[in-house]
């Protein structure tokens, strides 16, 4: 009797295995024998924002394009939604045996490829970070402590309650601060609205609560640093000098004329730049 028991608890939690949704979806294109690249979106972002730089990389190029759960029709999954999609990734490049890897990330992006290349060091030969900053609390809520951010806040609780009118406002607000091309703030607002709107709310705490820059030392790989340029040069150069201060191998480069989405702002200094930095 008990041998029956165990063997359905078995088939039981298989089920429940089989019925979880994945974190993450990954498009592997290309057969090369050159690098390895792991392309990770920002935060709303699906992994087709990539989809034209995937078409700029150098030829022979092996790229592997990320997408989120909770994000443009993929699945949710449950809280700790970060901390759930970085152990996925690292699964992903541990069973696939990935080695010599770059991580091309951009914003949150960054901040897992930070995270990957601090574990995996001797997986990750190069990072680029597309205007991507180690902690963002630190710019947007100076002094407050990662403890004071959880999911059960006032404010959090206010934009799950926001009808969608109310919410399509507010993802254009915000929209605007990050392209400057009128149609790409259109697509930024169509990505905030298609995401799931608790992992909206509850993803984003998980990216305000973290603090990479104790792992920065960790980070043996080559380093990019790609920074949009607006509002201020001097200000922005600034911030990326001072977060990754600690970061040992890295170069910072700024886009002229360009908000957060550089490979939208800049697209042709943006594939340049990832070009050359691959092929070097």
């Amino acid at each position: 009797m008990r041998n029956f028991i165990f063997v359905c608890a078995l088939v039981l939690l298989a089920g429940v295995r089989c019925c979880q949704a994945q974190a993450i979806h990954i498009v592997k294109q290309g057969k090369g024998t050159g690098p390895a690249v792991l392309f990770l979106p920002g935060f709303t972002s699906p992994g087709s924002v990539w989809e034209q730089t995937i078409c700029h990389l150098p030829t022979k190029t092996t790229s592997y394009q990320v997408s989120y759960a909770g994000f443009r029709g993929v699945q949710p999954i449950d809280t700790p939604w970060y901390v759930t999609i970085k152990g996925e990734l690292l699964r992903y490049i541990q069973n696939e045996k990935l080695a010599h890897l770059t991580i091309v990330g951009h914003s949150m992006g960054g901040n897992l490829a930070v995270e990957i290349a601090a574990a995996l060091p001797g997986k990750v030969d190069k990072l680029v970070l597309v205007d991507a900053i180690p902690c963002m609390r630190a710019l947007m809520m100076p002094g407050v402590p990662a403890t004071q951010l959880r999911y059960q806040s006032p404010y959090n609780q206010q934009i799950l309650a926001l009808s969608d009118d109310a919410f399509r406002q507010t993802a254009r607000r915000l929209a605007q601060n990050m392209a400057t091309d009128p149609a790409k703030v259109d697509t930024l607002v169509a990505w905030a609205l298609a995401a799931d709107r608790r992992t909206y709310v509850y993803g984003y705490t998980d990216l305000l609560q973290l603090d990479l820059r104790p792992l920065l030392p960790q980070v043996k790989a080559r380093t990019l640093i790609l920074g949009a340029s607006m509002p201020d040069t001097l200000v922005v150069r600034r911030t990326f000098e001072q977060q990754y201060a600690t970061l040992a191998v890295k170069s910072i480069r700024l886009a002229p004329s360009s908000k957060h989405f550089i490979m939208f702002d800049q697209p042709a200094w943006f594939y340049h730049q990832l070009s050359a930095f691959l092929t070097q």
